[in-house]
């Protein structure tokens, strides 16, 4: 059986915080940086986001042009909550039930890579059970000495393989992690 990839990206300081990016991470982003995101979005058929990523999002994109946001606006979007009883921006729609079967049926089912952008404690129940494939961590060049760790110091070891970095003119590195070595 063939099984859909499961392709996680998210902003993350030099320290290791991966919360409020907004607060932190566009002084840093340049041409360099939206390609490298567009490229993961271009291998996508379907976004999947926590409901505060969501919200961000939707609110943001849904009312810009362009090349990164028709794809946003395009592609499919499934949004893991408990609490939303709608979702309203296009081509949208609630995952309900339990997040981690409910991904593992549609990893099992047809169609190309599913991304995750933020979403942080989606990012971390799928990677405890196993269900990423891939993780692009975008290093931004600042320590924020607080903040939510994408990592928790008591989690689990989990081997990676370095499958490419790159480091921007900006200073971020986008490092790219195979994930189970």
């Amino acid at each position: 059986m063939t099984y859909r990839k499961i392709v996680a990206g998210l902003f993350i300081s030099a320290d290791g915080v991966v919360s409020a990016p907004e607060q932190w991470t566009f002084q840093h982003m340049t041409e360099q940086a939206t390609a490298a995101i567009g490229a993961m979005i271009a291998d996508a058929d379907t976004l999947l986001l926590g409901r505060r990523t969501y919200q961000e999002f939707a609110g943001y994109w849904a009312t810009q042009t362009g090349p990164m946001a028709d794809a946003l606006n395009g592609i499919r979007k499934l949004v893991a909550t408990t609490t939303l009883t709608a979702a309203d921006w296009t081509n949208s729609e609630l995952l309900d039930g339990d997040l981690v079967r409910r991904v593992t049926e549609l990893k099992a089912a047809p169609g190309r890579t599913i991304n995750i952008s933020g979403s942080v404690s989606v990012v971390q129940t799928l990677f405890e059970a196993g269900l990423i494939d891939d993780l692009h961590l975008m290093v931004f060049p600042v320590v924020l000495g607080g903040g939510t760790r994408l990592f928790p110091a008591d989690g689990k070891r989990v081997a990676m393989h370095l499958e490419e970095s790159t480091t921007f003119d900006s200073g971020v590195v986008h490092l790219h992690y195979r994930i189970g070595g």
